[in-house]
C-alpha cells in the first residue's frame, strides 16, 4: 500500500511587515536539519514572503529537492462559521467578510485539499511507492488540513493553532482514513525558539 507523507509547517517567525526575522531563519534552519533524514520529494510553499524565505532556508538542508510555490497554500480564511458555530473568543473576528471573500476562501480551501490531501497517484509510470512532501504554509491552512483529516465539522479549524516551524505530519493511503502522526511538534527547536506565533497568554 502506498502512502503520502505530508509534512506541514508554519513559516518561521516574521515581523509586522510579514518578512522573516532572524529568529524565523533559525527556526526554519532547525526544521530543515530535522527533515534532512527524510526522503523528501518536494518542498512546496505559500506565495507570501515569510513562507518563501522559510522554505528556501529549510531546503538548504535538503540537497537537490525542488522548492516550488503553490497558490493553494496562501494565507486565507478557509471557512467562515455562522453565529451559532463561532466561539465567544472569535466574536467579531469575521466582521467585514462579505460573501465574495467567503466564497473565495472556500474555493482555495477546497483546492488545497484536492491537491495535497490524498494518497499518491500510482497510475503514473515511475511513481515511487511512497511520497514525502513538505508544505510551508500558514496556521489556518494547517488547521484546515488537520480538520479535514479528522473529518470534523468545517468550523473546527478554529482554535487549531500552530507555532512557527512546528511540525505536523499526516499520512494518506488509498481506502483508509488519513492518519495524523503528530501535530504542532516543536522538539527540533530549543526552548527559547518555541511557541512563537502564539499569543503570550497561550504559551505554556
Amino acid at each position: 500500500m502506498t502512502t503520502r507523507h505530508l509534512y506541514l509547517a508554519r513559516h518561521g517567525a516574521a515581523d509586522t511587515f510579514g518578512e522573516l526575522t532572524g529568529i524565523g531563519r533559525q527556526q526554519a534552519g532547525l526544521l530543515g536539519e530535522r527533515l534532512a533524514s527524510v526522503p523528501v520529494d518536494a518542498v512546496w510553499h505559500s506565495p507570501l514572503p515569510r513562507a518563501v524565505a522559510s522554505a528556501h532556508e529549510l531546503a538548504r538542508h535538503l540537497p537537490n529537492v525542488p522548492v516550488t510555490e503553490a497558490a493553494e497554500l496562501v494565507d486565507h480564511v478557509p471557512y467562515i462559521p455562522g453565529a451559532a458555530e463561532t466561539p465567544p473568543s472569535w466574536a467579531g473576528f469575521f466582521d467585514g467578510y462579505d460573501d465574495t471573500e467567503a466564497a473565495s476562501g472556500q474555493r482555495l480551501a477546497e483546492a488545497l485539499v484536492a491537491r495535497f490531501a490524498k494518497a499518491p497517484d500510482t497510475t503514473t509510470k515511475g511513481t515511487r511507492p511512497d511520497t514525502h512532501d513538505v508544505l510551508v504554509t500558514h496556521a489556518y491552512q494547517i488547521a484546515w488540513l488537520v480538520r479535514h483529516a479528522l473529518d470534523a465539522p468545517p468550523s473546527r479549524w478554529l482554535g487549531l493553532n500552530s507555532a512557527n516551524t512546528a511540525l505536523t505530519v499526516i499520512e494518506y493511503r488509498n481506502g483508509l482514513p488519513p492518519t495524523i502522526v503528530m501535530f504542532n511538534d516543536m522538539s527540533h527547536l530549543p526552548p527559547d525558539l518555541r511557541w512563537t506565533g502564539f499569543p503570550e497568554g497561550m504559551r505554556p
